[in-house]
């Protein structure tokens, strides 16, 4: 009995099924032949997508849902990032889902069954995945330090304004609308005296690429800094000229 066990609950194909439709104990039952059938639609139509290579039938697989009243699968990355000497990734499926006709009939004072297929994505899996390659795979090389890896960007904004000096809110009021007005995607800190630190660590779990700094040095200087958040590198740009080295720098990234 357990090797039999075994021959069906050994991951396989449509070769699967066909060795199953064989089985006599599961051709005369007719509940068993329905659901063969269905099984081999499914890979006819899996093989005229030409992706049945890429799919693993798996009898012992099982979700903790007892609503599904069909096939149910799970996703799985054929690939993760490695290193030499690395253990790859190992995060399980990233999504997974099924047949259910009969959910939506929990809903309906008349109880109709309503086909219905879903799935879920394990969005903070695949971003943990993203994020591993990117730290991995920075400039094709395995990236050491943290912070100057490449990140996933969280936000749209391109560029933060940020201040090192208290009640500058309206300075920088007056620079986030010259960029708003540039078409340029930026936002800041609403607070009054928000610490610089804090700013620039938002710039960098978010992925902003740039930030623009006026204290008081620079506004008696007529300068606009420019920090790259990757690199942390600054530099002076006359007030002026300050929207237009954002574009420049923002055309070429």
């Amino acid at each position: 009995v357990i090797c039999d066990l075994r021959l069906y609950f050994s991951p396989g194909g449509v070769s699967l099924v066909e060795q199953m439709f064989q089985d006599p104990r599961l051709s005369q039952n007719k509940q068993a032949l329905e659901g063969l059938g269905d099984l081999k639609l499914l890979f006819e139509y899996l093989t005229l997508f030409g992706i049945a290579d890429k799919i693993s039938f798996d009898l012992s697989l099982a979700r903790g849902l007892d609503y599904y009243t069909g096939v149910i699968y799970e996703a799985m990355l054929l690939q993760t990032p490695t290193q030499a000497g690395e253990e790859p990734l190992n995060v399980g499926s990233v999504a997974a889902g099924g047949r259910y006709d009969g959910l939506v009939g929990m809903f309906d004072p008349k109880g109709h069954k309503v086909p219905c297929v879903g799935l879920s994505i394990g969005v903070e899996r695949i971003f943990y995945i993203v994020e591993q390659r990117m730290k991995w795979f920075s400039d094709d090389s395995f990236c050491l330090d943290f912070w100057n890896c490449e990140k996933v960007r969280t936000t749209e904004t391109q560029v933060f304004v940020a201040t090192p000096q208290k009640n500058f809110l309206q300075e920088r009021l007056k620079l986030i609308a010259e960029l708003w007005d540039s078409g340029i995607k930026a936002e800041m800190l609403y607070k009054n005296n928000p610490k610089l630190l804090t700013q620039l660590h938002y710039c960098e779990s978010t992925g902003i690429p740039l930030v623009v700094i006026i204290g008081e040095q620079e506004l008696k200087e007529g300068v606009i800094k420019i920090r790259s958040v990757a690199s942390r590198e600054e530099v002076a740009i006359k007030r002026e000229n300050f929207v237009a080295e954002i574009q420049k720098r923002l055309s070429e990234s």
